[in-house]
């Protein structure tokens, strides 16, 4: 499927699984910070709607006008964080090239990387839209 092309239709038709769908003040700046800092690949990109690609998985970014007759707007907070609970990890990003480019990306490292005892090297960063991206790698098990 091209994911530049496809109508709205055929697309909704062909999701399947768990789906995310983020809702965000500013679309366009929220590809950048996602290219930016993670490497994912937006496409159809408009001030209402993004695709994002992350690897061969992708989610939806929607603006919170496009939102006008659903009832979730109604929960979101005045000021961020709006994703507070929520962690969006990302299995395949590493966390130290993640975490050099948030800042001047428009994030916030909240946590640097570190490894944690789960057996994952991560690091918190939160989008200008308050999300929790959790970008992190596998960390080499000890010898022997």
């Amino acid at each position: 499927m091209d994911l530049e092309t496809v109508a709205a239709d055929e697309f909704g038709r062909s999701l399947r699984g768990i789906g995310l769908n983020l809702l965000v003040r500013d679309v366009r700046a929220e590809c950048a910070f996602l290219e930016t800092v993670f490497g994912m690949t937006p496409h159809r990109v408009s001030a209402d709607f993004a695709i994002v690609a992350y690897g061969d998985q992708i989610f939806q970014l929607h603006a919170d006008h496009t939102y006008h007759s659903n009832p979730l707007p109604g929960l979101l907070p005045e000021t961020p964080p709006r994703g507070a609970g929520v962690e969006i990890r990302l299995y395949d990003s590493d966390p130290e090239d993640a975490a050099a480019r948030a800042e001047t990306a428009g994030g916030t490292l909240l946590q640097p990387p570190s490894d944690k005892p789960h057996g994952l090297r991560e690091a918190y960063i939160l989008c200008a839209n308050g999300y929790a991206w959790v970008p992190s790698r596998p960390i080499a098990p000890p010898p022997g």
